[in-house]
């Protein structure tokens, strides 16, 4: 996550809120869960892999390779998004060598019996001084995957920081700083038939805005169309950033690279009234029903949106306050809050 660029959508302006407790069936695959590892007190990997099976989420998100967690996921049935630390982007971008290796030590092995939904190149490194190698590690890497015979997407992950222009949805298009960085990419995600990776968190946006944007509409309780756009009607600030970065996607000829949000959530504690509880459950609990439904959002409507939930568990060793509460579960495995994965 990124905090410090959300504002970027500040001038943003759903369903009926779930009160059901946790169910233990995710809908089709389509909702899946991040895997955060920054904690000192979290159950082993085979317990967590035990956990998403009991509730049968069959879709999983990890940031970088972990062999207990690639080991625990073989025969299980779950789909994974595996990332490359940011730190080896440079290296995977300039020494195709290395990129063979990472292929060769984290996929390779586990290619039989781990279902590899997609490999994302970094987190959120566009905007940075990264930025200009993700190209080049993401051919990399497919190249290795060729050579090894595998076909598995390369994606990167990126976060609304990369628009310039959000609002309204139909006029998002990217900073003129990564313009063309993203255009090159979004040239080989559509060549390749790989989606993008995007992280989207109206949370930030109400945070850093609460005098222009409705909490029902972040929260997707609205029950009127808060923001009007041309023959487009937005009840929720979740499908107005999704189609913002749509539109972005159209701007670079990326008309028909899909989007997977690969994070989103809301946090239970550390900032006033808004990080509670009460918030979080509605959040995501009506985040789930959203994108299970053939809603879409206005500019894709009719068809389910793989959104994976942030994230697994409370993380001690993330920076102090919201950070530490993202998680759906408490590191002893009991619910932070009733989560229904099939409203």
């Amino acid at each position: 996550m990124n905090q410090i660029f959300y504002c970027r959508i500040a001038f943003f302006l759903f369903i009926v809120s779930s009160n059901i407790c946790a169910v233990d069936h995710a809908e089709a695959g389509v909702v899946g869960v991040n895997y955060g590892m920054l904690g000192d007190n979290l159950p082993t990997p085979n317990n967590v892999i035990s956990l998403l099976k009991s509730k049968n989420i069959t879709r999983v998100r990890l940031f970088a390779p972990n062999p207990d967690v690639l080991n625990a996921l073989q025969g299980s049935g779950i789909e994974l998004i595996l990332g490359t630390l940011n730190q080896d982007i440079p290296i995977l971008g300039t020494d195709p060598s290395f990129a063979q290796n990472w292929i060769n030590t984290n996929i390779v092995p586990y290619a039989k019996n781990v279902n590899f939904r997609c490999i994302g190149v970094g987190n959120e490194v566009i905007p940075s001084d990264l930025a200009v190698h993700v190209l080049s590690a993401m051919e990399n890497l497919n190249a290795a995957l060729k050579a090894a015979e595998l076909a598995i997407p390369i994606s990167t992950t990126v976060s609304t920081a990369v628009l310039g222009t959000s609002f309204p949805p139909s006029r998002g298009e990217f900073l003129e700083a990564v313009v063309e960085i993203m255009r090159s990419i979004i040239e080989f995600l559509a060549a390749n038939k790989s989606p993008l990776l995007v992280n989207v968190y109206p949370y930030f946006a109400y945070i850093y805005n609460q005098e222009n944007i409705p909490l029902d509409y972040v929260l997707f309780t609205a029950n009127r169309v808060v923001v009007r756009d041309g023959k487009y009607e937005y009840k929720n600030l979740f499908d107005a950033m999704t189609d913002a970065m749509y539109s972005a996607l159209e701007k670079v000829n990326g008309d028909d690279v899909e989007i997977v949000i690969s994070e989103s959530g809301w946090p239970s504690a550390q900032n006033g009234d808004i990080a509670t509880i009460a918030n979080a459950k509605t959040y995501n609990n009506n985040l789930i029903a959203h994108v299970i439904g053939t809603y879409g959002t206005p500019k894709r409507a009719g068809k389910n949106i793989e959104t994976y939930l942030f994230a697994i568990f409370n993380e001690d060793l993330k920076p102090a306050g919201t950070e530490q509460n993202f998680g759906l579960y408490y590191p002893n495995m009991t619910e932070v809050y009733c989560v229904n994965f099939s409203p």
